[in-house]
């Protein structure tokens, strides 16, 4: 298919592939709770279908301890290179729900955009591939072989997938992996992730007195988990924002002067930046630039914090228990599993003797960088050259997607990132949306991606 005919034929289907994405949009797939556990399941077999509606060669629901994977394989014309495509149907919780202007499993489109839990993070994206496959299907045989795999447990850190992969690596077979999870700079600067940060999730509880305590009585006498806390996570950064576990550091890959001011380059707007963050400042680790502190330094930030009375009105206590969760986003050469051993350690040793600590580790994940070399990269970015009128920039991401290190390390495969949100999406928040420019133009450049990485595998 030429550009022109791929336009052509999106814009014959575009309501229906529209209406069909809304669908899944109102499957509430949060992985991360057990109250949800069969809607998880009602996805999966939602995009189960949609593959049989294709006549793919091959459909399949595989389980696992927690939530089903699904594989859908179409052979491509002889001889044609095989394209490993991998996204998620699950979901982030949709808390706090007061933030939302609308229920974010009723999707609504307001301002040439879909407000959705999962619109951008990753229901659109994947949805795009399967609509791709759909027009190349419609012109004839596909230029590649593709074959999806797409996990319920990307937001819980994709826990059972990689023994999944391990178990069926003849299954996964491919030539290049390619994946729609990521953003690019702005509709008008097309761009393509060439590094992510992995992660180490944490929670710990601190525990005092056997019970709660009457603060006036107690008061004074008796240390406050909360309090005490509250202390500790201040304490693991320096006034220059470094964090200050012994040892973090040490693995860190630092990017030359070159690399750096290449990362410049990059257009960037801090005031607007600002306004739409509606901050008046930021902050970070001294000696980097907003972009650098967002996607080549590693950071640590807790992402919740609970202990004591929260509800209505005032109770006067001294709670027995504090609760953070906190992570650590990383970046090359750091191991997630050491990490974590060191934050571990370090944040034991800050609890004074009045409490006692436990650090109970949930998931992690390994940062990656992938070459601009690739035949899957150039097919990508000369993809995007045609649909966008400009060539890609590549551009380095503060998310961490794990199964990227995992492809590489288990199935010896590179990936291209080749995705189509943008940075103001609000993934993981209130009122996330993904624009219907950017749905239709990853439907418009996918078949595209199909073609010329053939194309290239050939010569």
């Amino acid at each position: 298919m030429t550009p022109a005919q791929v336009h052509s034929s999106l814009s014959q289907h575009k309501d229906r592939f529209l209406a069909e994405l809304l669908e899944f949009l109102r499957i509430p797939s949060i992985s991360a709770d057990s109250a949800y556990k069969a809607d998880v399941e009602r996805a999966a077999d939602w995009l189960i279908a949609k593959f049989q509606d294709l006549k793919m060669d091959r459909v399949e629901k595989h389980p696992t301890p927690g939530h089903p994977i699904v594989y859908a394989e179409k052979k491509g014309a002889p001889g044609a290179p095989t394209l490993l495509i991998y996204g998620h149907y699950d979901v982030q919780p949709p808390d706090p729900l007061n933030l939302w202007d609308s229920p974010p499993f009723e999707p609504v489109i307001k301002d040439e955009k879909i407000y959705a839990r999962g619109a951008c993070d990753d229901k659109g994206q994947v949805y795009m591939h399967v609509k791709a496959v759909e027009l190349l299907l419609s012109a004839g045989e596909l230029p590649c072989t593709v074959k999806f795999l797409v996990e319920g447990e990307e937001e819980v850190g994709s826990k059972h997938l990689e023994d999944f992969v391990r178990a069926n690596k003849d299954l996964l077979a491919a030539d290049f992996i390619v994946i729609s999870d990521t953003s690019m700079i702005a509709n008008d600067v097309p761009s393509i992730t060439v590094g992510l940060r992995g992660l180490s999730y944490v929670e710990v509880e601190v525990t005092g007195p056997n019970r709660d305590l009457h603060s006036g009585v107690y008061g004074g006498a008796v240390d406050n988990p909360v309090n005490v806390l509250c202390e500790m996570i201040a304490s693991l950064k320096d006034e220059t924002g470094r964090i200050t576990i012994p040892g973090f550091y040490d693995a860190v890959a630092e990017l030359s002067a070159s690399e750096r001011d290449a990362m410049a380059k990059r257009p960037f707007d801090q005031d607007e930046y600002n306004h739409s963050l509606g901050i008046r400042a930021v902050r970070g680790e001294s000696g980097y630039s907003t972009l650098e502190r967002a996607s080549i330094r590693p950071t640590l930030d807790v992402n919740g914090i609970w202990g004591g009375y929260i509800g209505e009105g005032a109770k006067t206590v001294l709670p027995s228990k504090a609760f953070a969760k906190i992570s650590m986003r990383l970046v090359p050469d750091q191991i997630p599993d050491e990490i974590t051993r060191l934050f571990a350690d370090h944040f034991r040793k800050l609890a004074p003797p009045t409490v006692s600590v436990e650090v109970r580790p949930h998931h992690g994940g390994s940062p990656a960088v992938v070459s601009t070399e690739t035949a899957g990269y150039r097919a990508a970015a000369k993809a995007m050259e045609d649909t966008f009128g400009k060539t890609p920039i590549p551009t380095r991401e503060g998310g961490s997607i794990p199964i990227v290190a995992l492809f590489q390390r288990v199935l010896g495969l590179d990936t291209v990132l080749m995705g189509f949100g943008l940075d103001s999406d609000a993934i993981h928040s209130p009122n996330e949306h993904y624009g219907l420019f950017n749905y239709y133009k990853g439907i418009e450049t996918i078949p595209l991606f199909h073609q010329y990485f053939a194309e290239l595998s050939r010569s």
